[in-house]
């Protein structure tokens, strides 16, 4: 039994099995009875059919999952010293990973690291945050009186946005929570090069940390190359590339302010943008125009399927820009292309890449498969908890 009287839910029977093969949700037609009148968000205790007790977790009635998997330890009390712990461990595991030369990471990776609904990303001394379900949304304040206590960072930013947090009945919130309220762009180091980063107006939290892996791979590989980084954001993928040596770089974004953040990013690093342009125009139309062929072609678009209606459509498009980049290659060449759908999985990623080499009639080789870095884990049983994969493919 619990230590507190937290309100129940029973499983169906046979509906246990899945908690038990580690993964960390309920979907609300595994319920057989719900007891104790528990509201969106609050702590419930699960039972199996017979009355076991499985876990302790996040209750929602409004969404098709309807709980969600703190701790399986269900004599637990989820309490600031529940948080402080897991928060601590959050820290410790990071203490391993990232090297000294990188102030920028993720802390804190949502149900991979005990926090379902809940990011937290950390710039330097700034921490953002996004909040994205219900139970996390009343725990908050707990949890972020255990990060100032655990990391006392200079503020914390509130970046809670998405469709996600309409599911679960929220509103969107951006604003400061904790500390000095400046919404300057501050600059961080990731693997000793320099970055600015925009985490009020930028995508996500402000630059896409699980590519720090990836960014530093294909840095390596770039040397003496010409190299285009198509779908370019803040540049970071060319940042590493010229660094690194590479002949040539072309970011080519259709964002205004990510090519005008790519320049920043440039004269940070001592990068000489006459020799490495940033064009401002659509990834699609200049691969389709392009007359040169390049080395290192990178493809890291945005989410092309945002829910799973939209899969049909982003086959379409995964399809058509690996066609067009294929095209572009040098024989011997490499092709990073990635995909952070999370309705795109894996499997699905590699049939599109394949049927794209086919029409174009290329023989790839695959070198690698990339995934997020050590800072976003996933648990061994939640494999929803992947969305970022890539291939690293050499042209014959």
């Amino acid at each position: 039994m619990s230590k507190r009287n937290y309100p129940e839910i029973t499983l169906k029977k046979g509906r246990e099995e899945v908690l038990r093969r580690g993964h960390p949700w309920v979907f609300s037609r595994a319920v057989e009875k719900i007891a104790g009148g528990p509201a969106a968000g609050d702590v419930v205790l699960c039972r199996d059919y017979e009355g076991e007790p499985l876990s302790l977790g996040f209750f929602n009635p409004r969404t098709d999952i309807i709980f969600r998997v703190l701790t399986r330890r269900c004599a637990d009390v989820i309490d600031a010293n529940f948080w402080r712990g897991r928060v601590g461990e959050a820290r410790f595991l990071r203490r391993k990973i990232i090297n000294a030369q990188t102030d920028a990471y993720r802390l804190i990776n949502a149900e991979g690291d005990g926090f379902p609904g809940l990011i937290a990303d950390i710039y330097a001394s700034t921490v953002v945050v996004s909040v994205a379900t219900a139970g996390m949304e009343k725990q908050k304040n707990i949890i972020v009186g255990a990060l100032v206590e655990t990391l006392k960072p200079k503020n914390i930013y509130e970046k809670s946005e998405g469709r996600s947090r309409q599911f679960e009945g929220l509103e969107e919130r951006k604003r400061f929570i904790y500390g000095d309220e400046n919404p300057a762009a501050i600059t961080v180091k990731e693997n000793g090069k320099i970055f600015e980063i925009d985490f009020v107006g930028g995508q996500k939290t402000g630059f896409f940390l699980d590519q720090r892996v990836n960014r530093e791979r294909l840095g390596a590989l770039s040397g003496g190359a010409d190299v285009l980084n198509c779908f370019s954001y803040s540049g970071a993928f060319s940042v590493y590339c010229a660094v690194a040596g590479a002949k040539r770089v072309v970011s080519v974004d259709v964002s205004k302010s990510a090519c005008a953040q790519a320049l920043k990013n440039f004269k940070l690093n001592g990068i000489n943008s006459d020799d490495h342009p940033v064009l401002e125009t659509d990834a699609f139309d200049y691969l389709r125009n392009a007359a040169e062929s390049f080395d290192l072609i990178i493809l890291d678009p945005p989410a092309f399927a945002k829910n799973k209606t939209d899969v049909a459509h982003a086959v379409r498009g995964y399809k058509e820009i690996n066609m067009q980049a294929i095209r572009r290659l040098s024989k011997g060449g490499f092709l990073a292309t990635f995909s952070c759908s999370h309705y795109v999985e894996e499997d699905l990623f590699y049939k599109i890449v394949l049927g794209a080499a086919r029409d174009v009639g290329a023989e790839l080789q695959i070198m690698e498969r990339f995934g997020p870095g050590p800072d976003h884990p996933v648990l061994l049983g939640h494999p929803e908890g992947s969305y970022l994969k890539g291939l690293l493919l050499a042209k014959r």
